[in-house]
């Protein structure tokens, strides 16, 4: 262990002491500090899509406590501690880098996803099969993903038992088979909870197009975001009255002018 990460740990133990520690942390549960190491993973994607590098140390440092935190939490329980979880991650990248720490021969890096895959699947089914329960080619996908990024992991997982569109035309299809049903609910208009089923299967439809192009659409979606703030923003600036006070003419008139500027 290094000096760094013992001092690290030491401060958590510290935080978390009731004999002088901090009220805030001693209140703390692993249900409480969950969105905090969500919010942290996403401040870390940020950076690097920013190519901030500064800021990338910086929240690779709070991403780090996150994991500092919930190894705490759970060593006051007696259950695991921190160098039970490197322990763990280090001999799960053994045993699933075969190629690199044994003799498996695999030569490129699709390869090595296919075989990582598969020993991921038979790791799901033994572990279904120790605690008696019905084995889906679906388990382990961690419901507390963000949706895009779930649906793209799902539609992965049925399309690793043949359970794909060949190309990406009938994805394209289905969106568009999807988006005629939507204006249907639209003119129905009697049925919010039909209607917000159907925008969902458009949008599921959405990621599995993104995924048979070989775009991951978080990324995708996070880049729209940018863009459609960044537009705003010109936008904005360009108009001669305060936003709120300008006509949608106006407006549009100042948002096509702005697209000239996009970031990407």
């Amino acid at each position: 262990m290094t000096e760094q990460t013992k001092r690290l740990l030491e401060i958590m133990a510290k935080l978390r002491d009731p004999d002088g520690g901090c009220p805030w942390d001693l209140e703390q549960t692993f249900e409480t500090i969950a969105p905090h190491t969500i919010e942290e993973a996403y401040e870390v994607a940020d950076a690097i899509s920013e190519k901030d590098m500064p800021s990338l140390k910086d929240e690779l440092g709070d991403l780090l406590f996150q994991v500092v935190y919930h190894s705490q939490l759970a060593n006051e329980l007696g259950e695991f501690s921190y160098d039970d979880v490197a322990k763990a991650i280090s001999e799960k990248m053994i045993r699933r880098h075969p190629h690199v720490f044994g003799d498996l021969d695999i030569a490129t890096a699709d390869a090595q996803t296919e075989n990582w895959e598969q020993q991921k699947a038979a790791e799901r089914k033994k572990k279904a099969e120790q605690e008696g329960v019905d084995h889906s080619a679906l388990d382990g996908v961690t419901r507390g993903l963000p949706a895009l990024t779930r649906a793209g992991k799902l539609q992965n997982r049925a399309a690793r038992v043949g359970f794909d569109w060949p190309d990406a035309d009938g994805a394209l299809e289905k969106v568009f088979e999807e988006l005629e049903e939507v204006r249907e609910e639209i003119e129905n208009a009697n049925d919010q909870k039909r209607l917000s089923s159907e925008i969902g299967d458009l949008l599921f439809s959405c990621v599995n197009l993104a995924r048979k192009l070989a775009i991951d659409p978080e990324t995708a979606l996070r880049d729209a975001n940018h863009k459609f703030e960044h537009r705003f923003k010109t936008m904005e600036k360009g108009l001669d009255k305060p936003v709120e006070d300008a006509s949608l003419e106006e407006m549009d008139a100042q948002w096509e002018k702005a697209k000239k500027f996009d970031p990407i």
